[in-house]
């Protein structure tokens, strides 16, 4: 802890104290039951968060105009006052644990979930859809404006009501207040266009009405998207010059970036450095040195978490995704179990995919239990009981420790000189080297058990697994590359002095398969591990990268595809200007 002090630096906000500085922001989870109130997973997902040491746990953006406002398959919803003591429950909850809380106030407009409207037409700035290929919005008229910041005022005055200590406003994303200010949505001539005090009007009303509500001593924090990374969009200048028209008011500045048609910058991309974002937080601290300002963008580090602190780029540290994967990530830390976090890998699959492109409750690729994380723990088994892994993958890891941790008794053999398996292979792709901090973490749990022994170097074989005389085997030998089924290829190939190489070739000796430039590649497949072989290689000189596909789409097997990051989706597509595709 004494390494990373500044993380662990008291701050108080008008009547708010949080005890450090790590904010858990807003994420939609789907969780949500059908009429908008809290399951009970729900808000065991959000305890486990204030458990771990969490200094600041903001409620993901709630419905405060129904149904027009609402986004997403599940939402929870505030638009009037019998979904207070619910709210209340739930602060009650988190206080318990030290944390403070904020709710995130929201309309969503043009982004709104179209099968909730009921084929009402979604409203916005103008009618441009938030989004390519969203169906197109109406404008709204000025009476609706001003019958919507009421509907903001209301929302925070029942926030208030119901416990929490500050409310959020959500001017990024895409949403509705994000669609007057950017000019890429915005194509109205009345007094909330054109000109960039026009286009901050809206917010600006919304951000004083919800002030008069709450009063002066009550925390007010707005969420905007410093750079929208598009052209035709705000830049980071753009949007100092914006904020300032409605910042006296307001407490805190949540400094994100992007909107929908590049959530990878969003919903951070696997390749994006830790803190990334964090140049954007300096220069609004620059401009507004006297607000509370709140960073994010793949933070996973410590190390790097204390060093945007210490070189006062923000005040406040927003991990999503990183306290998806580990709620515990302010207790370990503090502890000196650095070793011990299990990090966000920014896979974008369970908490992005599944939530977004596939109306799914939100899940994590590297934590198994959102809900009520290591209670299986407190249930150890009564009797001596011997377990055989074969195969140190991530999968045999896992099974190996979950089961040693309950007092099995683990044997695992791994034929290679290491442990990981693909997944430690398929991170030598320089993008997806994240991947390894999960099978770092994986190997650190296992080093911590007494009930687990792991060969290195030994294949399982039937003698020493009978000499074991286990109680249960498991099988994570993983799977095995296979060349497809075409008559005569290799022939063919080899008539014309070509070769025909399989992805484990190709991880097995990275240097010698970066001598293909100038030359023509053909990836047959193009599944998640098809496009990650064109990406690398249409960004290594190859003269012309064709990738073919039996189906009609590129990764239609594939997780992630509607959300760009940077594990094998559409995002390849869209940055591999050389690659071919053919159906």
């Amino acid at each position: 802890m004494k390494n990373y002090q500044a993380i662990f630096e008291p701050i108080t906000i008008k009547r708010m104290s949080l005890k450090n500085r790590v904010v858990m922001p807003p994420m939609g989870t789907n969780f949500a039951t059908m009429d908008g109130t809290f399951s009970n997973e729900h808000l065991a997902y959000y305890e486990q968060r204030a458990k771990g040491g969490t200094g600041l746990i903001t409620l993901e953006n709630v419905c405060i105009d129904y149904p027009l406002g609402t986004n997403g398959a599940r939402q929870l919803r505030m638009d009037n006052d019998q979904y207070i003591s619910e709210l209340w429950n739930f602060n009650e909850k988190m206080h318990a644990y030290g944390a403070c809380t904020s709710v995130q106030i929201n309309h969503a407009g043009a982004s709104a979930y179209g099968l909730r409207l009921n084929g009402v037409q979604p409203v916005s700035a103008s009618t441009i859809p938030s989004k390519k290929g969203n169906p197109q919005p109406r404008p709204l008229t000025e009476t609706e404006i001003y019958q919507i910041v009421e509907k903001y005022a209301q929302g925070a005055l029942r926030a208030q009501r119901a416990g929490f200590d500050c409310v959020e406003i959500h001017a990024g994303h895409s949403y509705l207040l994000s669609q007057f200010l950017s000019p890429l949505y915005n194509r109205r001539t009345d007094d909330f266009g054109g000109s960039a005090e026009n286009r901050a009007r809206f917010a600006k009303l919304v951000v004083a009405a919800v002030r008069k509500a709450v009063g002066p001593f009550f925390p007010l924090s707005i969420r905007v998207s410093a750079d929208e990374l598009l052209e035709g969009g705000n830049t980071l200048s753009d949007t100092l010059a914006i904020v300032a028209y409605f910042a006296e008011e307001v407490d805190i500045l949540n400094v994100s970036a992007a909107l929908n048609d590049n959530l990878q910058y969003q919903i951070d991309k696997m390749n994006l450095p830790d803190g990334w974002r964090s140049y954007m937080a300096k220069a609004v601290k620059e401009r507004f040195p006297d607000k509370v300002i709140v960073t994010s963008g793949n933070i996973r580090s410590p190390k790097r978490a204390a060093e945007i602190l210490e070189q006062g780029d923000a005040d406040l540290l927003a991990m999503g995704r990183g306290l998806i994967a580990e709620p515990n990530w302010v207790n370990k830390v503090a502890t000196g179990q650095e070793a011990l976090l299990r990090k966000c890998i920014s896979c974008n699959i369970g908490c992005a995919d599944h939530r977004i492109a596939k109306a799914r409750p939100m899940r994590c690729t590297v934590n198994p239990d959102l809900y009520y994380e290591d209670a299986y723990k407190f249930q150890p088994v009564t009797h001596p009981m011997k377990m055989v892994v074969i195969g140190g993958g991530t999968t045999g890891l896992e099974a190996a420790a979950s089961a040693a941790e309950v007092g099995v008794q683990v044997e695992l053999f791994e034929q290679k000189s290491y442990l990981g398996g693909l997944g430690h292979e398929i991170a030598r792709f320089p993008d997806k080297r994240r991947i390894d901090d999960f099978i770092t973490y994986q190997i650190n749990r296992c080093q911590e058990l007494d009930h687990l022994t792991i060969h290195l170097n030994r294949p399982a074989t039937m003698e020493n697994i009978a000499a074991l005389q286990p109680d249960i085997i498991v099988n994570a030998t993983g799977a095995q590359p296979l060349l497809p089924p075409i008559k005569g290829l290799q022939e063919q190939l080899a008539a014309f002095d070509r070769s025909v190489f399989s992805i484990a070739d190709l991880l097995g000796d990275m240097e010698h398969f970066q001598e293909f430039d100038g030359q023509e590649i053909v990836v047959i497949g193009g599944g998640a591990v098809g496009l990650d072989v064109v990406e690398y290689y249409a960004e290594r000189g190859a003269k012309k990268v064709t990738i073919v596909e039996m189906q009609g789409e590129i990764s239609y097997d594939g997780n992630c595809k509607k959300i760009r990051c940077s594990c094998s989706c559409q995002y390849h597509t869209a940055r591999s200007k050389k690659a071919k595709f053919r159906g």
